[in-house]
């Protein structure tokens, strides 16, 4: 896959978002036909209702982002190998070995976004729109709210500049990340002991999954979305939820019941941001 990257990058800079979309598509389409074929949980929440607001926030966010932001990441990346900005250009890296080090930082980069956005309350605000679903499917890996996703843009694009990471690495990074947030959010079944393997070099259903726990100091864990290293570095890796996955409880304490699409774009200025910042870590669900 890298090598056909390379290819397009070279040869088809332009299609480039017509070869993210098909990514997206495929891995989407695997993702929710494996959740039919083998569910890991019963979602009792209307699946209609949730994909309706899911998808739709996702086609908000489309519109957002392609309106006010119409730089990409990719040609932030691309200027900034024109003038030899960033690290990797001032190290002098070779190409390859810069492509694999602009991927892993940036993978790093957003897991401490992640928590970021869990440790400040006013951060937090946004990001509780993601946790407020009250199931975990394919859908839940693409509802963000949509000053989140321009507050993240943001954010990789300084990392990109500071990095200097070239405009393959770019590209692999956001496939990656996009492929990997459906992955992960995927109520699918994998067995326990590929699940164990796996753990070692992704981010399975079943790890980011006690991350959407109602329960605090299991929302505050597993905060990677790509590579799992980085939750077994710094302490916030958590194995397993308490309830165990049958019995775990999705969502949050002060949103239990499935909300309007409405609703979801003014939770942050009108909900209750409940208990959950990261500065109360390990208490139990309450509301304010």
């Amino acid at each position: 896959m890298t090598l056909a990257i390379i290819f397009l990058f070279k040869y088809r800079m332009k299609n480039e978002i017509y070869f993210r979309l098909f990514f997206f598509l495929g891995v989407f389409a695997l993702i929710a036909f494996w959740e039919i074929l083998a569910p890991r949980l019963a979602i009792s929440i209307s699946k209609l209702k949730r994909w309706y607001n899911n998808l739709s926030i996702i086609l908000i966010n489309i519109m957002v982002v392609r309106l006010l932001i119409p730089v990409i990441p990719v040609a932030i990346a691309v200027k900034a190998s024109s003038e030899g900005l960033g690290l990797l250009y001032i190290l002098n890296i070779n190409f390859f070995m810069g492509v694999v080090i602009g991927v892993i930082i940036l993978d790093f980069v957003i897991y401490l976004q992640h928590l970021m956005f869990h440790a400040v309350p006013l951060l937090w605000r946004f990001h509780m729109m993601h946790h407020a679903d009250l199931g975990i499917d394919v859908t839940t890996g693409l509802r963000f709210h949509p000053i989140e996703i321009i507050l993240s843009l943001f954010i990789k694009i300084s990392a990109i500049i500071i990095i200097g990471a070239p405009p393959v690495a770019v590209i692999i990074f956001e496939i990656l990340l996009n492929a990997t947030a459906m992955f992960n959010h995927g109520n699918i079944y994998i067995n326990h002991r590929i699940d164990k393997i796996l753990r070692l070099v992704v981010v399975t259903p079943d790890m980011h999954r006690v991350h959407h726990s109602i329960i605090i100091r299991e929302t505050n864990s597993n905060f990677g979305f790509n590579l799992p290293w980085w939750d077994r570095m710094f302490g916030t890796y958590r194995d397993q939820p308490s309830a165990t996955h049958e019995g775990i409880v999705i969502g949050l304490a002060q949103y239990r019941s499935n909300i309007s699409l409405l609703k979801m774009v003014i939770l942050p200025f009108v909900g209750e941001s409940g208990n959950y910042s990261i500065n109360r870590w390990g208490r139990e669900p309450v509301k304010k």
